[in-house]
C-alpha cells in the first residue's frame, strides 16, 4: 500500500499553497531524474503528498482558457475582497473560496498507475462517492471534467471543479469540492467557461448548513481507497489565515 504524506493547511492564499506544490512537485521530478542513473536497489522511492485547504475568495483561469470568461473588473474584484491568478493546470475558469474543499494531490503516478485518464476519473469518483453518502448522484459531463448534477439537462450544474498539471507523470493542483460555498461568486465568471451552466453546493442541495469537518473526513477516506494509498502526517509549518 502507497503511503502519501498529508497536510491540512486550513484557510491560505491560493500562491502560498501554490508555491508550495510547486517546490514538492519540482523535488519530486528532480529526484526521479537523478534516479534514471542508478542501479535499480539503489533509487530512492519518490514520496506522494496530498494537500488540502480553503483559499479566500480567487478566481483562477488554466492554461486553455479564456479571460473573456472572466465577467468581473478589477475594480469588482476588489470590491469582493477577490484575487486573480493565471495557473499552469488544465481547464477553463474557476473560483476558490471559504468553505469549499480545496485538494491538491502532488503523487507520482509511476507509484500508482501511469494514466491520466484514470487519475482523473479517480478524482471524480472521490466526490462521486462523498456526495452519495449525503443522497445525491454525482456524474461525469463529456467533455468536462468535474462533477456535475443532472448533466445532460437544462439544469446542469457543478458541483466539483478539477484542474490538474502533470510532468513525467507527477501530478499538481486538482480539486475544488463546493461545500457551503458563497455561490454568488461563481456570477461573476463563466464556470469552467460554460455560458449555460452553473455552479452549487452542497448547502444548496441539502438546504442546510454542512459540518464541513466532516465532509473532509468523508473526502479523505474515499481518496485512500481509490488509491489504495494510507496517510503519513507531513510535519511542515505553514501560516495559516485567521
Amino acid at each position: 500500500m502507497e503511503k502519501i504524506q498529508y497536510k491540512d493547511l486550513g484557510l491560505m492564499e491560493y500562491k502560498q499553497v501554490w508555491d508550495f506544490q510547486e517546490k514538492l512537485f519540482n523535488e519530486i521530478i528532480n529526484l526521479k531524474i537523478s534516479n534514471r542513473d542508478l542501479e535499480d536497489s539503489d533509487k530512492i522511492h519518490t514520496p506522494n503528498y496530498l494537500l488540502l485547504c480553503e483559499h479566500p475568495h480567487v478566481f483562477t483561469l488554466g492554461r486553455s482558457g479564456s479571460e473573456n470568461n472572466l465577467l468581473a473588473s478589477q475594480i469588482q474584484l476588489k470590491a469582493k475582497n477577490a484575487q486573480f491568478y493565471y495557473t499552469n493546470r488544465g481547464g477553463d475558469i474557476t473560483y476558490h473560496g471559504p468553505e469549499q474543499i480545496v485538494l491538491y494531490p502532488i503523487l507520482d503516478l509511476d507509484n500508482f498507475f501511469t494514466d491520466i485518464g484514470k487519475y482523473i476519473r479517480l478524482l471524480e469518483e472521490t466526490i462521486i462517492l462523498t456526495i452519495a453518502g449525503y443522497g445525491l448522484t454525482g456524474d461525469r459531463l463529456k467533455g468536462a471534467a468535474g462533477v456535475w448534477l443532472d448533466p445532460g439537462t437544462p439544469k446542469a450544474r457543478k458541483i466539483c471543479a478539477i484542474g490538474v498539471r502533470t510532468s513525467r507523470w507527477v501530478t499538481m493542483h486538482g480539486l475544488a469540492f463546493n461545500v457551503n460555498t458563497d455561490l454568488s461568486y461563481f456570477k461573476l465568471i463563466n464556470p469552467c467557461g460554460f455560458v449555460d451552466k452553473g455552479a452549487t453546493s452542497l448547502e444548496q442541495e441539502l438546504g442546510r448548513k454542512i459540518d464541513l469537518n466532516e465532509v473532509k473526513t468523508k473526502v479523505i477516506e474515499n481518496f485512500l481507497v481509490l488509491f489504495d494509498a494510507e496517510l503519513v502526517v507531513l510535519k511542515e509549518e505553514f501560516e495559516v489565515i485567521d
